[in-house]
């Protein structure tokens, strides 16, 4: 049998499962703090991938859908409880505010049966590809956006 230690597991609402592995930890068997943020790079690219996909974008990135580069602007942490070897945690995805040129991937993390690990948000920022200097998110990007947005009141503004 073929184990993966991460995969999508739902998508609505959009959820990637991971177990921790041994090489994710210390020697007492802790996670490492800064394998929590390869925890999310791999949730925020999944997510993206799924985006592009449910707006027509086969194949593609969530950039490439839209035609612009989506390099990290930021990235922000909650932590609220340890994690040990062979450990699943429920990354839940979502959109949150979404500005002129960058918007907000918010995570939310708990074990599966519901106890918080944490909270992190991912910001990207929309560059053109030709010259890697920010640009507005383009109009159609804001409307797949919305679709996965924690805030309805975004999601009517934008359509």
């Amino acid at each position: 049998m073929i184990h993966s230690y991460e995969y999508v597991l739902r998508e609505d609402p959009f959820i990637v499962r991971r177990t921790v592995r041994w090489a994710d930890c210390d020697p007492a068997g802790v996670v490492f703090t800064g394998r929590f943020g390869d925890y999310v790079l791999s949730a925020v690219a999944l997510f993206k991938e799924f985006i592009a996909e449910s707006t027509g974008g086969e194949g593609k990135s969530l950039g490439e859908r839209f035609n612009v580069g989506l390099p990290c602007r930021g990235m922000t942490f909650d932590f609220h409880g340890t994690l040990w070897p062979n450990d699943s945690i429920d990354i839940r995805c979502s959109i949150g505010e979404v500005r002129t040129r960058s918007f907000d991937i918010l995570l939310d993390a708990k074990s599966p049966d519901s106890r918080p690990i944490f909270t992190a948000k991912f910001s990207p920022i929309c560059v053109r590809t030709d010259a890697r200097v920010g640009t507005d998110i383009p109009d159609p990007m804001r409307r797949a956006l919305a679709q996965f947005s924690q805030n309805p009141l975004q999601q009517t503004e934008l359509t």
